[in-house]
This record gives C-alpha cells, sequence and structure tokens, in this order.
C-alpha cells in the first residue's frame, strides 16, 4: 500500500495586483498526481517557482489544498476526523534546508529532539531520554552530544541532528525540503549516504526535494518533473535521468554535472524566463521555450500518457502515438481518416 496518494491535487492562492487592485490567481500546484510507496523515494525537482516546495507543504499539511485529494494508507485525508489528523501529523515529518535556522540556538540538543516525542506522547523523562540517546548514536553522533548547544556543531553535524529530530516519532515519511543545499560540498555525500542507510534499516518513505539533480538521482527511485505548478514527467529515476522523453526534462538534465568525467552531452539552452505562474501559457505551458513545439502546443492541454512506463505529458507522444495507429491501419481505413 502507497503511504501517500495524490489525485488531481491543485494549490492556488489569491494575488492583489497593485494599483489596480485586481485579484489574480498564483496556480502554484495545478492538478498533478503523484505516489510515494513504502520504503520508497519520490525526488522532485524542476525550476525555482515551479511548485517543488508548495508540494511538500500539501503533504506536511502546511497548506490546505484547493483542489484533489490526498489519501495516507489509503484513507482520504479530508476524512480524517482530530484522532487521524494526529496520527497522520506524527507519521509524516520534515527536515528542513537549512541546519542553522532550523534549530532553536537557545535549547539543547537533547531538549530538541525530544521536543515532538513530549508534545505527542505522554512518556516518563527515563524514556524520553533513552529515545534521545538512540536517535544519536542512529545518526552517528556520541551520547554527550545531547546536553551541547546547536552552536558547538558544524553544518554536517546539525543536519544530523535535525534528522534525529524527525526520526523521533518513527514516522513513515519524511518530507526532505533541500537537505543538504546549505551544506559544503565535502558533506552532502555524508549527508545523503546516512539517508538512505537510515531508509533501508528502518523502512521509511521519503519526498526529496532539491535542485541538485545528481542528489535526486541518487537517493531517488521515482523522479517527478515539474514545470509551472505541472508535472510534466515521472518515471524510475535512472532511466529518466539518463533517457528524458519530455523537452523540458531534456533541458534540465542536459544541464547536470555528469556522472562519470569522460561523459561528453550537449547541453540544451532553453530561451526565455519562466512564465508567470499567474497568467500561465495557454496550452502546453512550456511551449514558449519548447524548441520542438508545434502549433498545436499554443491551444491544446496535453495530457499525461504512458510511454513504456515512463508517464509524459508532450504532445510529440500523441503525433507518435497517432502516427503508429495509422501504420498498422489497411490502406483503406487510413485513406478514410484522412
Amino acid at each position: 500500500m502507497a503511504v501517500i496518494e495524490a489525485t488531481g491535487l491543485s494549490k492556488h492562492f489569491s494575488s492583489r495586483r497593485m494599483f489596480g487592485g485586481h485579484h489574480g490567481v498564483v496556480r502554484a500546484v495545478d492538478d498533478i498526481s503523484f505516489t510515494i510507496e513504502r520504503g520508497q523515494t519520490l525526488g522532485i525537482v524542476g525550476e525555482s517557482g515551479c511548485g517543488k516546495t508548495t508540494t511538500a507543504k500539501l503533504v506536511l499539511g502546511l497548506e490546505q489544498p484547493t483542489g484533489g485529494i490526498m489519501r495516507f494508507e489509503g484513507q482520504d485525508l479530508n476524512d480524517l476526523d482530530k484522532a487521524g489528523r494526529r496520527v497522520y501529523r506524527k507519521s509524516v515529518q520534515a527536515v528542513f534546508q537549512d541546519p542553522y535556522a532550523s534549530l532553536n540556538p537557545r535549547m539543547r540538543i537533547s531538549s530538541i529532539i525530544a521536543e515532538p516525542l513530549i508534545t505527542n506522547e505522554d512518556l516518563p523523562a527515563v524514556t524520553v531520554r533513552k529515545r534521545v540517546l538512540e536517535m544519536l548514536d542512529l545518526v552517528g553522533l556520541p551520547a554527550r552530544a545531547a546536553d551541547l548547544f546547536p552552536h558547538e556543531f558544524s553544518g554536517g553535524q546539525r543536519q544530523r541532528i535535525a534528522i534525529a529530530r524527525a526520526l523521533a516519532l518513527s514516522p513513515k515519511l519524511i518530507v526532505l525540503d533541500e537537505p543538504v543545499s546549505a551544506l559544503d560540498v565535502s558533506i552532502r555525500a555524508q549527508i545523503l549516504n546516512l539517508l538512505r542507510d537510515l531508509q533501508t534499516r528502518l523502512g521509511v518513505s521519503y519526498l526529496f526535494i532539491a535542485h541538485d539533480l545528481a542528489a535526486v538521482g541518487h537517493m531517488s527511485h521515482t523522479i517527478a518533473v515539474m514545470y509551472l505548478g505541472k508535472i510534466v514527467e515521472t518515471g524510475e529515476a535512472r532511466e529518466l535521468a539518463l533517457n528524458p522523453k519530455h523537452p523540458y526534462t531534456e533541458a534540465l538534465f542536459s544541464a547536470a554535472l555528469p556522472s562519470h568525467p569522460d561523459e561528453r552531452r550537449e547541453e540544451i539552452i532553453l530561451p526565455g524566463e519562466v512564465p508567470s505562474p499567474i497568467n500561465p501559457p495557454s496550452g502546453c505551458r512550456f511551449h514558449p521555450r519548447c524548441p520542438q513545439a508545434m502549433a498545436r502546443c499554443a491551444v491544446d492541454v496535453p495530457t499525461l500518457r504512458d510511454i513504456g512506463g515512463r508517464i509524459v505529458s508532450c504532445h510529440l507522444y500523441d503525433e507518435a502515438a497517432a502516427q503508429a495507429t495509422r501504420a498498422a491501419m489497411p490502406f483503406e481505413a487510413v485513406a478514410r481518416a484522412g
């Protein structure tokens, strides 16, 4: 059973324009669907403003969706009562981008890790202390760290503490929003490998959001590519990175660092800027920047299509499917269809 399953999920924000006073609508997330399986990682990539962080907030319950359905272990979140909501909040935790800002500088590490336990559980102090020490050991920090303050640790160590805090309630899903982007390059691999080891040991699922495509490829089982609030391609992580189908995915991964120094790839430079989410282009939202755009791309919204296990939203594959269908038809039927 999937831990999280989203169907047609949307989040629109009202925006007041200057001077005119008219309201616009920012379509931050617009009719997206995804699934996060138990013990698996879904990576979400895309340019800034594509809706990645808003998606994370929807999963965490920090924002309420404008439309669509999100299920937790098969149960619609809208149907959860107060007790069910409490269970959901305990089961879905987060590790944020900046370990220098996400830890209270006035609290000792033991209090930081214990805070979710004290808030959500009625446990004796001895049990809480034992759990704190277990979490520190799990993330590779010594027991003496419990009595220190955040400023006494490096950035990588602080992120380990943030991970320990997220694991304190034994969650089923952890949202990782740019968890290594604020760290030194030399430390990033250590934190990513720690997260993978913890997933193997504990069976926890991850929603992994990052600009670093190499990190997403290393961490994820499945990757979803977002552009201007829409998911344009979803597929198995390695296959998607090596053989992208959507023109935007192709351009995105062409700019990523190669996995081997001898690997050569042609970088695709996209023209123009990302359009405003208040007034997105008609048809395919990527068509003003797409090097393979056709006339219909400016009019018709592409539907998500399964291309050999890859889910792609692009009219190129509508055309390819139509040509394949015509090729398989008898000559007389083709003539009538044309």
